[in-house]
C-alpha cells in the first residue's frame, strides 16, 4: 500500500516586532543628526517645528508613524540616510556676512557655526559662496560625494538670482551667453532669464556650471554692469527651499541624497523604500536671451 505523501510543514513566522515606544522629540531630532538637544529646544520654543501639521510643544513624544516637519522640511524619523548607507547631507541658507571657512582670522562668523554635530566624521563644504553671497550651499560627510559635486567633468549647473546696478539689454546678454574673456580663461552664463525690476533694481537669473570664483560678479563686470545682490538659488536638481530662512540648516531626504550620487555616477546601496526626487526650484519669467547649450 502506497504511503500518502506528508504534507509539507507550515512556515513558521517570526511574529511583527512591537511598534518603538514613543520618545520626545528632541530626543528624535538630535539622533537624526539635525542638532543638539539644546538646540532643537530651541527651535521648538519658536515654532518651527510641527508634529502631524500642528506646532509642536516641548515634552511631546513622537513615534516612527509621526509626520515631523523642520522649517517645513518633512523629517523621516523611521529612515535616515545614514541608517540606510547613504552620506549625510545638508541644505543650508548662507546669509550675507559669513564666510566659507572653519575659522577667520578676522572673527567673522563662519558657515560651520551653524551646522549641527557631524558624529564622528566632519562636515565637508560643496564649493564656496563669498562673503557678500547668500544663499544655497551643500554639506555632506562623504568626501568622494563632495569631490565628484565640485568636480568640473561633471559640469553641475547652479543658478543664482542677480539684483544689477544698470540695465541689461539684449545685445549685452547675448555677448555673456556667447563668452567673455576673464583674467583666468573664457566664461559664459549658460542662460540668462529675466526676474523682475527695472533700472538699478534689475533682477536676472543665469545659469552656469563652474564654481570659479566670483564668476557671476565678474562676468557681469565685464560688460560695465555692477551686482548689487547675489544669491544662490539651485544647485543641480536641489532648490532653495522657500521656508528655510536665512542662518538655518535642514537634512536632505533620501529621495535627495540618492539624486545626487546619480548625477554624479555614485552607486547607490539598496534600502527599502523609494520616491521621486524633488523638483527643483528654477527661475520664472520670460527669457531675455534663448539658451546655449554647453559647448
Amino acid at each position: 500500500m502506497a504511503r500518502r505523501p506528508r504534507a509539507p510543514t507550515p512556515e513558521r513566522r517570526a511574529p511583527p516586532a512591537p511598534p518603538a515606544p514613543p520618545v520626545r522629540i528632541q530626543k528624535r531630532l538630535a539622533d537624526a543628526g539635525l542638532g543638539s538637544r539644546r538646540a532643537i529646544e530651541g527651535w521648538i520654543a519658536e515654532g518651527r517645528v510641527r508634529v502631524n501639521g500642528r506646532v509642536a510643544q516641548l515634552g511631546d513624544r513622537v513615534t516612527d508613524r509621526d509626520v515631523v516637519q523642520v522649517d517645513g522640511r518633512h523629517v523621516r524619523l523611521g529612515e535616515s540616510a545614514s541608517g540606510s548607507g547613504l552620506p549625510r547631507v545638508l541644505i543650508y541658507h548662507k546669509p550675507a556676512g559669513e564666510v566659507c571657512t572653519r575659522s577667520d582670522p578676522e572673527g567673522r562668523p563662519t558657515v560651520y557655526d551653524a551646522l549641527p554635530p557631524a558624529g564622528r566624521g566632519r562636515w565637508i563644504g560643496v564649493g564656496r559662496l563669498d562673503v557678500t553671497t547668500s544663499g544655497l550651499l551643500l554639506f555632506t560627510d562623504d568626501g568622494e560625494l563632495a569631490n565628484r559635486l565640485m568636480h568640473p567633468s561633471h559640469a553641475i549647473e547652479r543658478e543664482y538670482a542677480v539684483r544689477l546696478r544698470g540695465e541689461l539689454d539684449g545685445a549685452t546678454a547675448e555677448r555673456l551667453l556667447a563668452g567673455v574673456e576673464l583674467e583666468d580663461g573664457p566664461a559664459r552664463f549658460l542662460d540668462i532669464r529675466e526676474g523682475g525690476g527695472t533700472g538699478a533694481n534689475q533682477w536676472v537669473h543665469v545659469v552656469l556650471c563652474e564654481g570659479r570664483n566670483r564668476e557671476v560678479r565678474r562676468l557681469f563686470e565685464s560688460q560695465g554692469l555692477d551686482v548689487s545682490r547675489l544669491i544662490r538659488v539651485r544647485f543641480g536638481p536641489l532648490g532653495l527651499p522657500r521656508a528655510l530662512r536665512a542662518g538655518r540648516v535642514a537634512p536632505l531626504e533620501r529621495a535627495e541624497v540618492i539624486a545626487l550620487m546619480q548625477l554624479v555616477g555614485m552607486p547607490v546601496p539598496r534600502a527599502p523604500g523609494s520616491g521621486r526626487g524633488p523638483r527643483p526650484e528654477g527661475a520664472a519669467g520670460r527669457p531675455v536671451s534663448r539658451r546655449r547649450p554647453p559647448r
